[in-house]
């Protein structure tokens, strides 16, 4: 089903505005002459067109007003009414500048027919002023064809030849070989056709009359699993609409064990009367198929929310899809009824991150770099993925980290009994620290594959001498010196890197 709202920028300009009281049209420059692109009703009526020069139409027409055109708030406009109609399907296409394509397939089972379907839809929207021209086909490119032209399903061959959507060049030729309508082209050769005018032309000509298909790039990806409620008497209250999500959530669960799934991105919308349209969406830190987990990140979300669920006159449609799921294994239980931390932990992590935010509650991730600061990533910890082990050294012991690193490096002025010795004594915040014992050092060699003349030093591609030092009041300090001695750096600086506990 396609629906073309011809009205939408001068309809929109009025739903903000209100109707003025004199013709108006929405303009826009183009090549340094202001040009109306949209007029409104009342000023087609008084012979005024797109591509008019907005100074020839005053002269027609001396009280026009004129609005600047936002295209980006038409193309705005047009996403949430796609939005709008995904109550009846969802799988809906915006078809710029001023259509939407819906896939109604095995979608009027609740209503009495597919043209009962598209009433509805033309009501709704002229319920909240945007007129529209519905039609049905077997194609998309019919479909649209035929509302953009005011022709109802079934008439493919009545349309024009400039319903095949081509360059004016192409038209042109169309009609100087006599060739006016769809059903003019219909039963001639294809092949002649394409010799003549190219194989786009026998393309789209064969959508139009529903021998070739064309899937629609819906405004938002299916999920893997969707479940849907509609309800004759709208809900006005919240906690009703939460348990029918809640219940939505088991019904789903059902099919992802079918699947061995479970449940990790999770997208609510609740269509209203008015229509309105409240979206939610709950993330988890592992696959789930647990109706207790997602009540309690229901009710966080909600809770999280700046403005509060308004049921307003009701909702009367609630769906829920599984937008991303992974494998979920079923777990045997413990005989003696321990707990299970790993899934006290998924919770914990998903309840904090849906309250917080999905950036606030973080997880580390070893990193491939052997450089101190690189070896580690912090990622949301909704996205991090299942832990690694560590690669231990041949050595068998780990190189010992401090808990707290300084990112950057913080500079400290560095006193050694012999210049490419350890350190004897360091300044660091204007306060000296006299060292009584140190372990090293640990030689962390430069990236040297990623410099651009290979071996030879350059910026960020020094060696490193690590040293974990302990001053006189037992407060122990990772230190750096920045280049090999003589060798890579005459002078070679020192940098304090992290602090142990």
């Amino acid at each position: 089903m396609a629906l073309f709202l011809p009205w939408l920028p001068t309809e929109r300009i009025i739903r903000a505005r209100g109707q003025p009281e004199a013709p108006f049209a929405l303009t826009e420059k183009q090549r340094g002459a202001v040009v109306i692109t949209a007029p409104d009703r009342q000023a087609v009526a008084l012979g005024l067109g797109a591509g008019m020069k907005l100074a020839d139409a005053r002269a027609r027409v001396p009280d026009l007003m004129a609005f600047d055109h936002d295209m980006l708030a038409d193309a705005q406009l047009l996403d949430r009414l796609a939005e709008a109609c995904e109550r009846y399907t969802p799988m809906v296409a915006v078809a710029p500048p001023h259509a939407l394509i819906l896939d109604i397939t095995g979608a009027a089972h609740f209503y009495d027919s597919e043209k009962a379907l598209a009433r509805d839809a033309e009501d709704q929207l002229d319920t909240v002023g945007y007129s529209a021209h519905w039609a049905l086909a077997d194609t998309p490119d019919a479909a649209l064809a035929l509302a953009q032209h005011g022709l109802k399903e079934g008439a493919e061959e009545q349309l024009p030849v400039s319903a095949l959507d081509m360059d004016a060049k192409t038209h042109q030729a169309l009609e100087r070989a006599g060739l006016y309508k769809i059903g003019d082209l219909s039963d001639r050769p294809r092949p002649n056709l394409a010799a003549r005018f190219g194989m786009e032309l026998t393309l789209k000509l064969d959508r139009l009359l529903g021998v070739e298909d064309r899937p629609i790039d819906p405004v938002r990806s299916l999920g893997n699993v969707t479940t849907d409620r509609r309800f004759p008497e709208p809900l006005t209250h919240i906690d009703a609409a939460l348990s029918v999500l809640e219940e939505l959530f088991v019904e789903a669960s059902v099919q992802l064990e079918q699947r061995g799934q479970g449940a990790r991105m999770i997208r609510m919308m609740l269509f209203r009367c008015d229509g309105d349209i409240a979206k939610l969406g709950v993330e988890t830190g592992a696959p789930t198929r647990d109706p207790a987990l997602f009540k309690r990140l229901l009710r966080e979300r909600i809770d999280a929310l700046n403005d509060e669920l308004n049921p307003g006159f009701g909702y009367d449609l609630i769906r829920l899809s599984i937008v991303a799921a992974e494998t979920l294994a079923v777990k045997q239980l413990k005989l003696e009824g321990g707990e299970d931390l790993e899934a006290d932990e998924v919770a914990l992590v998903s309840q904090l991150s849906t309250r917080m935010g999905r950036g606030q509650v973080q997880k580390f991730q070893p990193a491939d770099s052997h450089i101190p600061e690189q070896g580690l990533l912090a990622l949301p910890a909704l996205d991090a993925p299942p832990p690694a082990p560590w690669e231990i050294p041949p050595s068998g012991n780990p190189p010992m980290r401090p808990l707290h690193m300084f990112d950057p490096p913080q500079r400290v002025q560095v006193i050694a009994e012999v210049p490419d010795g350890p350190p004897h004594r360091f300044t660091w915040r204007r306060k000296a620290h006299q060292v009584i014992r140190y372990e090293g050092p640990e030689r962390i060699g430069s990236e040297w594959w990623q410099r651009k003349h290979g071996q030879q030093s350059g910026k960020g591609g020094l060696t490193r001498d690590y040293y974990r030092v302990e001053d006189v009041k037992g407060r122990r300090y990772w230190l750096f010196r920045h280049g090999l001695y003589g060798e890579e750096k005459a002078n070679p600086d020192w940098f304090l890197h992290g602090l142990f506990a």
